[in-house]
């Protein structure tokens, strides 16, 4: 059985995932790129304690980074730095850039 879900209302479940804490800025831009990633392909099936286990939000990628082993360029400034830290986390994993941080997938 099947239930199609906006996007609002997939926000709003993963928002209410008191275990997960997250603001709805990032739940929202979450299911948006899992909506995208679904176009053309299967149907994506819902469920927000997985989404929750495989993914997080930071206020900047280099807090996100840092959480898997990143360590800052001692040399950078903090533009530089976030900007570097994007990157790394770009080549690693898929990462979501939301107004007010980033949702990070754990690899």
């Amino acid at each position: 059985m099947f239930q199609t879900l906006s996007t609002s209302e997939a926000a709003d479940i993963l928002k209410r995932d008191s275990n997960a804490a997250w603001s709805y800025a990032a739940a929202h831009a979450l299911v948006e790129y899992l909506e995208e990633m679904e176009e053309g392909g299967e149907p994506f099936e819902f469920d927000a304690v997985a989404i929750r286990c495989e993914w997080s939000e930071h206020s900047t990628a280099l807090e996100a980074a840092e959480s898997f082993g990143y360590e800052s360029e001692p040399d950078y400034d903090q533009d530089q730095n976030e900007a570097a830290a994007v990157r790394w986390l770009g080549d690693r994993t898929m990462v979501v850039a939301f107004d007010g941080g980033y949702v990070v997938a754990s690899f």
